[in-house]
């Protein structure tokens, strides 16, 4: 007897809250997904868990994210379709000035997402655990249970400045070097802290301060009503 893909998922979240616990801090099953939250603190245990007697062999993804003006938004729009050209009514939710205070978050500001599967038992999971400090967000390194988490560890500490303790080699992966900051990080001005550009005399690449302003392109929606009345206007002329 066949079971469908959501009953196995029940099954799966069962099992998971039996086999870890008081680990598990939240547990949600939504779209056709399983999701499971978990502390700093327990992590490795759950991870060796997971991967030892729940068949969870590959780490598939690990991302990170960043909570803060999570629900939160700098656009506002009257018209209700989905192809609505959008307005701008406020300031910026932050100040992109380096010179400025650091942003202030109440809540646990940075998390790290980790998808795993398991192809002995055609499971999928997501782990998802919030680090407690803010100023310096960590974790522990998964690399010693799924060793496909190395670079993808590099890439969370590069984009959003997440710490993996005990990381073998826990540098920068996509930035250039001697970058300053996180470019994922939603403080993170969008058009960047300096430009590059080759100098002829010199010969050699020059870093300077951004000469960009930081402008809003608002596209214009022509709607069909509105084209035909212009070619009617321009038909009369």
């Amino acid at each position: 007897m066949s079971i469908t893909a959501s009953t196995a998922l029940q099954i799966l979240q069962t099992e998971l809250e039996t086999s870890l616990a008081t680990a598990i801090q939240n547990s949600t099953l939504a779209f056709k997904e399983l999701t499971i939250e978990i502390l700093p603190a327990d992590l490795l245990r759950v991870a060796k868990t997971l991967r030892d007697k729940h068949s969870f062999e590959i780490l598939i993804d690990l991302c990170g994210v960043d909570y803060l003006t999570y629900g939160k938004s700098e656009w506002d729009s009257d018209v209700s379709s989905f192809s609505r050209g959008v307005r701008r009514d406020s300031d910026r939710l932050f100040d992109f000035d380096s010179s400025s205070a650091p942003v202030e978050y109440d809540g646990k500001r940075y998390a790290v997402v980790i998808h795993l599967l398991s192809i002995k038992n055609n499971h999928r999971l997501r782990l998802k655990v919030f680090c407690e400090d803010n100023d310096m967000p960590t974790i522990d390194s998964l690399d010693s249970i799924w060793n496909s988490a190395n670079w993808f560890e590099r890439e969370a500490f590069d984009l959003y400045g997440i710490l993996f303790s005990n990381h073998p080699d826990l540098r920068r992966i996509l930035t250039d070097y001697g970058f300053v900051g996180h470019p994922f990080r939603k403080d993170f001005p969008l058009e960047g802290q300096v430009e590059m550009h080759y100098d002829q005399q010199s010969e050699r690449i020059i870093y300077e301060p951004v000469s960009i302003e930081p402008r809003v392109a608002v596209p214009r929606v022509i709607r069909p009503s509105e084209k035909i009345e212009a070619d009617v206007s321009e038909a009369n002329d």
